[in-house]
């Protein structure tokens, strides 16, 4: 398919690292022109070492890889009048300025919404940050380790209280879950602005993503009910929503959350048909007061059975339950493959690698994915197209404005 729903949209990125720059490469992804702005030194991401995936995968930086996939990149020095200038003619042909810089720098660089807004009035500005625009910590930095997870709340209520310290966040988990925000914002605004005219400040912060993502708790927390961690494994109001242990150790996650429809059919599938009449266990009520015995009862059926064996089982079952998969499990699972959930970049010397491919699909497809920019990469293409010649791009070059 044609990736053609940002076609004609231009985002000027100024950006690093994850969060925002994900959102750029969403928008990429679906036909806009981003042109990503690095400093000369480049965007700190490039020289990230994590997983194997990133300066330490001996061959396509992949993380760099999945957050600017299909963009442009120009290597400017914004410290410079001349540097500036130039993001300034960029940005005289933009739809979209797409920054993760916090409010003081781009006040120092007169950067600043209001400034911008002013001088391009149908331009849509959007920011992502850690912790939000306003109030004491506006300015300070923020990583979604810290912004998103900690001070978030995840770490805390997913951490088991008999643990002596909070679990670690799995790689960008805040800046990839903002990412879509922010790129949905910034959807909202080009639909406003077709309408309008008028450009509009979208914001989008870490800290809001989590506690978004947090909802459930926190609607319980501002009506003063109960926000508990995640326990251990205990006694359950309802025991077939929970993880059981198999055979050969592994687990599968029940979650019969309308547990009087499917517990027949489930007692039946697992050759227990005695379970579904027994006093203790006939309905919702009699399973909660009768819960550690319930969970005793279903511990012992699913030790009898390995993971293969109670997948292959619990695939006659019409009802909601899964394989607690390795994340190594999900690059041959058949829905994945089915649903096409991985894009392949396909590089000009004839190799090829795969990404996650973006989890929005029109007309059945996903994008075709594009490789990221090396740094600097299209600066002298980008300042061809403002109308330089090549006698003032060497100037700048020789002069450092330029990478």
């Amino acid at each position: 398919m044609d990736n053609e729903a940002f076609e004609g949209v231009r985002v000027v990125e100024l950006a690093q690292w994850v969060f925002v720059p994900v959102a750029g490469a969403l928008l990429a992804d679906w036909g806009a022109d981003v042109v990503r702005v690095e400093r000369i030194e480049g965007d700190p991401y490039r020289a990230l070492a994590t997983q194997g995936i990133g300066t330490d995968s001996g061959g396509v930086n992949l993380s760099v890889a999945l957050a600017n996939r299909g963009k442009r990149s120009i290597a400017l020095d914004l410290q410079t009048d001349r540097g500036l200038a130039v993001l300034h003619e960029l940005l005289e042909s933009a739809d979209v300025l797409l920054t993760s810089l916090r409010p003081g720098a781009l006040s120092r660089l007169g950067l600043d919404a209001d400034t911008v807004r002013e001088r391009y009035p149908s331009l849509i500005y959007a920011r992502g940050n850690g912790f939000g625009v306003r109030g004491p910590d506006a300015n300070a930095a923020g990583y979604d380790a810290s912004a998103f997870f900690a001070r978030g709340g995840l770490a805390h209520v997913l951490t088991p209280p008999e643990r002596d310290y909070p679990i670690a966040q799995r790689g960008a988990m805040g800046d990839r879950n903002g990412a879509t925000a922010l790129a949905f914002g910034i959807a909202a605004a080009l639909l406003k602005k077709g309408r309008t005219g008028k450009g509009s400040v979208v914001d989008v912060s870490l800290l809001a993503t989590a506690m978004w993502t947090l909802s459930s708790d926190l609607l319980a927390a501002l009506n003063g009910g109960p926000v508990t961690r995640v326990p251990g494994r205990g006694p359950q109001p309802n025991p077939v929503v929970g993880s059981y242990r198999t055979e050969d150790g592994r687990h599968i996650q029940l979650v019969f959350l309308e547990s009087d429809r499917y517990w027949p059919d489930f007692c039946r599938t697992i050759g227990r048909e005695e379970l579904i009449d027994d006093p203790r266990f006939v309905d919702l009520a009699a399973r909660r007061e009768n819960s550690t015995a319930c969970v005793a009862e279903l511990d012992a059926v699913f030790a009898e059975r390995t993971f293969e064996e109670w997948k292959e089982l619990l695939a006659t079952l019409d009802a909601p339950w899964a394989p607690v998969q390795a994340v190594e499990e999900l690059i041959d699972d058949p829905q994945v493959v089915a649903n096409g959930y991985f894009g392949e970049v396909h590089l000009d010397d004839g190799s090829s690698y795969r990404l996650p491919a973006v989890p929005v699909q029109f007309d059945g497809e996903g994008p075709p994915l594009r490789r990221a920019p090396e740094h600097g990469e299209h600066t002298e293409e980008l300042l061809l197209d403002l109308g330089y010649d090549w006698d003032r791009i060497i100037e700048l070059k020789d002069a450092g404005v330029i990478g």
